[in-house]
């Protein structure tokens, strides 16, 4: 019979168990030392956990461009809320992306936090206008005989949303040009006699304020209908507030609403946009040192000042309210300042301002021109009392769960538990490490599901030791020694931990892709602590219950080891029956063999 060869290791053996654990080791220290280098010693905290303000945006392309749904068009908008937030001062805000059309805005408790929440809901696109009328908020009751030719809807002088005017810094007025073709053609509508109003037309003679002029109507049909959509719009309805924007194109005409210096609502005709948010470089509110009022200075990139330029020329020409121009976000006036004088790369608007509104409409116009529309799908606001609460209980929660399973290891496995203790230890000190560095890494934030992942994840990080155990002890009741028990023990059990792992990554890696918000949190920390499990198994749990087999506590079965072959129900030794079975049958003939 030929002789073993030297150095074979042994079916699933384990030869040199302390690469295994040095290697963990290295990789310990290394993570602890980042953890400290970063600066970051606790994981970051959810909104749920330390108060504060989540909010869950849906991207809403246009009716034939969603494919403008992208990548690049959802990171661009990121950027841009995370600068307009940011921009009120609001420390440590976060936004990501979620998904394809997802963004999840974290506002921590704080100064400004009600400020950013309202400046966050306005996410769409920005546009400046000229005017071409202002009326009230309401359609006007029909006019009498005497008074025919007059618009039912009679454009009126505007307050200018704010009060304000605009003008440019230490600049004289100029007069150098007229309004646009368009523009003075729009206004020559105006003066033509309004169409009949609602209440004396029928229904379906009477567009909706969301209706748009057709492309392929002639210019006197659509000025028509633009005119006839302007004197039905009541602005004291908010859904028609709404509808009042939505599916205009920038070049093309649209109506909208806003309120004047006195908060009234008032309702706006407005030519093509002229100048759109991303012409805007700068716009931050200041004192104006003349008058002691707050203003908003405004700074436009060069092509903007091109064409701010070009427009305020000619609206600086114009009577009112035909020399105000509107700034219009998320289908909605803003501001419709007067324009005083032709102006280019700097401007100023004044008006009825405090510091607040200046700054809010600085912030606004620095920072609202996202490549896309949104939704807010949820709101969710937590006190710091009750965040705390949370945590608290989480934890709570969380050292009761691990006492149990602590209590049920030593009660049933005894010795063994040590093991068990040890490389729950190793597996929870991995766990918060990485966490505290995925927070300032990709912006990883532990909240309550992610809390209830982690204590799920106790039980399933122990239910790995069990099968290791449960092993070996099966190979002990086969009259096996604890030394190859170990060894033979472990490919099976490796199996069965590789196969339940998978289950589990598989189960929180399908969680976390097909939902939003906090629950990819509970998928997230599960996935995470389950990839550790099977680090901590194969590089600490299995070499360390090798070195302990060659002690004598282990290696001989002490009563309190866990691994008494008496308590066990063992059979007699494996080599000691193959003995006997070999005397009885008495020596083998060599002609036989």
């Amino acid at each position: 019979m030929a002789a073993p060869k030297k150095g074979r290791r042994p079916a699933g053996g384990q030869s040199r168990p302390g690469r295994a654990l040095a290697l963990i080791l290295i990789a310990m220290v290394a993570l602890t030392g980042g953890m400290f280098w970063s600066g970051h010693t606790t994981p970051r905290l959810g909104i749920d956990l330390a108060g504060g303000t989540s909010i869950t945006l849906k991207a809403k392309a246009e009716p034939g461009q969603e494919s403008a749904v992208n990548e690049t068009n959802m990171n661009t908008a990121v950027g841009i809320i995370e600068r307009r937030v940011n921009g009120l001062g609001v420390s440590e805000a976060e936004v990501q992306t979620q998904g394809r059309e997802n963004i999840i805005v974290n506002i921590p408790r704080g100064t400004n936090e009600k400020q950013a929440r309202e400046q966050v809901g306005t996410t769409a696109q920005l546009y400046f206008r000229p005017v071409l009328a202002v009326a009230a908020a309401a359609p006007q009751p029909a006019p009498s005989a005497s008074s025919s030719g007059s618009p039912s809807a009679s454009p009126k002088p505007s307050s200018s949303a704010s009060g304000a005017t605009v003008g440019e810094k230490s600049a004289t007025p100029t007069a150098t040009a007229t309004a646009s073709t368009q523009g003075r053609a729009l206004t020559e509508a105006l003066k033509a006699p309004s169409p009949t109003p609602t209440g004396s037309s029928s229904p379906s003679a009477t567009p909706k304020a969301s209706e748009t002029p057709k492309a392929n109507q002639t210019p006197d049909a659509a000025t028509a209908a633009l005119q006839q959509k302007f004197t039905t719009l009541n602005c004291l309805d908010p859904k028609q507030r709404t509808a009042a924007g939505e599916g205009v194109k920038p070049a093309d005409p649209a109506v909208a609403c806003g309120t004047n210096a006195i908060g009234e609502w008032e309702k706006y005709l407005l030519g093509p946009a002229e100048v759109e948010g991303k012409d805007v470089n700068d716009a931050k509110a200041a004192i104006d040192q003349r008058t002691g009022q707050w203003i908003v200075d405004m700074e436009f990139t060069s092509a903007g000042s091109k064409k701010f330029q070009s427009i305020t020329s000619k609206l600086s020409q114009q009577t009112e309210p035909q020399n105000q121009f509107a700034i219009v976000l998320d289908g909605e006036v803003v501001s419709a300042p007067r324009v005083q004088t032709t102006l280019s790369a700097s401007a100023q608007i004044s008006g009825s301002f405090n510091q607040q509104s200046a700054q809010d409409l600085g912030n606004i116009l620095s920072y609202g021109a996202l490549p896309l529309s949104f939704e807010t799908q949820s709101v969710d606001t937590v006190t710091a009392a009750l965040g705390g609460d949370q945590l608290e209980a989480g934890l709570i929660a969380g050292a009761i769960g691990l006492a149990l399973v602590i209590i049920y290891l030593v009660a049933y496995y005894r010795g063994l538990s040590l093991i068990a203790i040890l490389s729950l230890g190793v597996s929870a000190l991995l766990t918060y490490v990485i966490m505290a560095l995925l927070g300032p890494a990709i912006g990883f934030a532990l909240n309550l599901p992610a809390v209830c992942g982690a204590i799920v994840a106790i039980g399933i990080t122990a239910d790995s030791f069990i099968v290791y155990f449960e092993r070996i002890r099966d190979e002990l009741r086969e009259g096996r020694t604890l030394r190859p028990a170990v060894e033979r023990a472990w490919p099976r059990a490796r199996r069965t931990i590789l196969v339940s792992d998978f289950v589990s990554f598989l189960a929180a890696a399908v969680l976390f892709l097909v939902t939003v918000g906090k629950v990819q949190g509970f998928a997230f920390t599960l996935g995470l602590t389950t990839l550790l499990d099977v680090v901590v198994v194969f590089l600490f749990t299995k070499p360390v219950m090798t070195l302990l087999a060659r002690t004598k506590f282990f290696g001989d079965g002490h009563a309190w080891s866990g691994l008494d072959p008496k308590r066990l129900g063992a059979k007699p030794p494996l080599r000691r029956t193959r003995r006997a079975n070999a005397s009885v049958a008495g020596p083998v003939d060599p002609k036989e063999a």
